[in-house]
């Protein structure tokens, strides 16, 4: 792998639980140590000193022969309008939906996951659906000629998805398979921040567990305002780029390249 940090490997996988436990990923418990070690590729004293780091931290709380649990009241990440890092923008979808055409001539999609799942917590809030809501998830890696460029990771209505399957889903752009199944795009809300790779993204991107990664997600909605995609997409930042013009007061032009060729997540 590359894009390896200069830093020891118990903090690494401290940061990536860390970014794991502030979007609510372990709601339920978190795993054992052998389990994790396994994940990391590390042994158990390594895992268990990244432990101790969340613990030193009030994160976790570890009962002996019962588990680990997040502390409760931890903030999620994901869905909180309070994160200092993150900036909200709203996104003209004309433009943006041009400029996945283009990407789409310019790179390749694998298709990891599409089946229909019950909404999350998260995922229900971001659609308007009730809590486990049938909707339908999509996971792919998105390749430049330079190699992995994207992991992103969709959700949507899952009557919107009856139309188009893996395989439409592998060479047409989601945006452009919900318009051309009757879904009129009005508007989206899109955050930008950062955050760490964990185990199953490093390896579909060619990344090092811990490498900073663009953090991109974005919601959109039809002309009246009903949710229709809720994507999170992680990005290389040494392959993807995201260019904002601001032409006018309150007017924001949004745009994807991906090394000197236009590109889009979708």
């Amino acid at each position: 792998m590359s894009d390896a940090l200069p830093l020891t490997k118990y903090h690494q996988i401290y940061l990536v639980l860390r970014e794991q436990l502030q979007e609510g990923r372990f709601a339920n418990g978190m795993p054992a140590e052998v389990e994790l070690a396994r994940q990391f590729g590390v042994g158990r004293v390594t895992v268990r000193r990244a432990m101790e780091q969340l613990v030193t931290e009030g994160l976790i709380v570890r009962v002996a022969g019962r588990g680990t649990w997040p502390t409760p009241g931890q903030p999620n990440r994901a869905t909180s309008p309070q994160a200092p890092e993150v900036q909200r923008q709203p996104t003209r979808l004309t433009g943006l939906m041009e400029n996945i055409v283009s990407a789409s001539r310019q790179t390749t999609v694998k298709v990891l996951d599409w089946r229909t799942v019950d909404a999350s917590a998260a995922v229900a809030e971001a659609l308007g659906l009730p809590l486990g809501s049938k909707v339908k998830k999509a996971v792919r890696c998105r390749s430049s000629q330079e190699g992995p460029l994207s992991y992103i990771t969709t959700y949507m209505p899952e009557q919107l998805a009856g139309k188009f399957g893996r395989r439409e889903l592998a060479s047409t752009p989601m945006l452009q398979l919900l318009e051309e199944s009757g879904v009129e795009l009005g508007r989206a809300q899109q955050t930008v921040s950062a955050r760490q790779a964990d185990a199953v993204v490093a390896r579909e991107l060619g990344v090092a567990i811990g490498s900073a990664l663009l953090d991109v997600r974005r919601l959109v909605l039809d002309i009246h305002g009903q949710p229709v995609q809720w994507l999170h997409g992680l990005y290389r930042p040494d392959r993807y780029e995201y260019q904002m013009e601001v032409s006018q007061v309150g007017s924001l032009d949004a745009r994807i390249a991906v090394k000197d060729s236009p590109a889009s997540q979708d």
